[in-house]
């Protein structure tokens, strides 16, 4: 099986520009390798890697995704999305190929992860990749089993190219494009099976630079749930039960924020949201005039 890799990227030429060699690392060699970037700053000044292909177009995780796929020219059998930040095991890929070829109905998945910095203050590069060379060097297995999932985690997600055609992000979800990976995995239901799965691994080390400022993310957090109960790929009670978990959140966190998130930022993005709900002026697109 051919892997392409494809990475959206937008603020973070640090963590971009290691994937070149995170894929000269890996055990299986991509058949192609995509950066899609908004601008020359999403590089490092002067970056030239021959093994890397590097696009530019609209920012936003939708738009830059959709522009990878439709500029893949290797004709791969799988498509992997990473976030920039993520750190892969060496075997990743490898374990990709495997797990879809062993079941032929698998359509998308994401891996296991050792650590997600996400929720935390973030881990570093060298934590991370310490992390994924001691499971390298511990021979563990990486089983090809598949747990049912409700969509993708976009940090790693691969998918079935075969299985994916025609099919885009949506770019209605703009910028950080939250809960775009359930989106786009939900409607590869009616097609094949989107599970979790142990067969490949990494790290998700959390970088918080380049990320949505606080205010659009609130916003999204009701926004985007509601957005996609209407398309019908998110069931009522997981948009709810996220919306609550969220909003809750900010709020009980606001007085005492963490100092890597934006409480009342996100707060703000809430109220400014259900305000647009009332009047009827809620729509994801929103955050673009926040």
């Amino acid at each position: 099986m051919k892997v392409a890799v494809i990475i959206a990227s937008v603020g973070r030429p640090v963590e971009l520009a290691r994937w070149g060699e995170h894929c000269r690392r890996q055990t299986v060699t991509p058949s192609e390798i995509i950066f899609s970037t908004a601008q020359e700053s999403d590089l490092p000044a002067g970056f030239d890697d021959p093994d890397v292909r590097v696009l530019r177009g609209p920012k936003g995780a939708c738009h830059q995704r959709n522009l990878g796929l439709a500029s893949l020219t290797s004709e791969p059998d799988l498509v992997a999305f990473f976030d920039d930040d993520y750190v892969p095991s060496r075997t990743c890929l490898e374990g990709m190929v495997q797990v879809f070829e062993r079941y032929p109905d698998l359509a998308g998945a994401s891996g296991r992860l050792l650590a997600d910095g996400i929720n935390t203050a973030g881990i570093t590069f060298d934590v991370a990749r310490e992390m994924v060379d001691a499971f390298d060097a511990s021979g563990e297995d990486r089983p090809l089993n598949l747990h049912p999932i409700i969509g993708t985690y976009g940090c790693n997600m691969a998918f079935r190219h075969s299985m994916i055609q025609g099919l885009r992000f949506d770019e209605r979800l703009p910028l950080y494009a939250w809960q775009e990976d359930i989106d786009f995995s939900r409607r590869l239901l009616k097609r094949g099976r989107v599970c979790r799965t142990d067969a490949f691994v990494g790290v998700h080390q959390g970088v918080k630079g380049g990320r949505t400022g606080g205010q659009r993310l609130g916003y999204s957090q009701i926004a985007n749930p509601l957005y996609l109960i209407g398309k019908g790929t998110m069931p009522v009670h997981k948009a709810l039960a996220l919306m609550v978990r969220n909003v809750a959140s900010n709020h009980a966190k606001a007085l005492r924020p963490e100092a890597w998130v934006d409480r009342r930022g996100r707060v703000a993005g809430n109220w400014i949201a259900v305000r647009d709900l009332v009047t009827g002026k809620l729509k994801p697109e929103r955050i673009l005039d926040l």
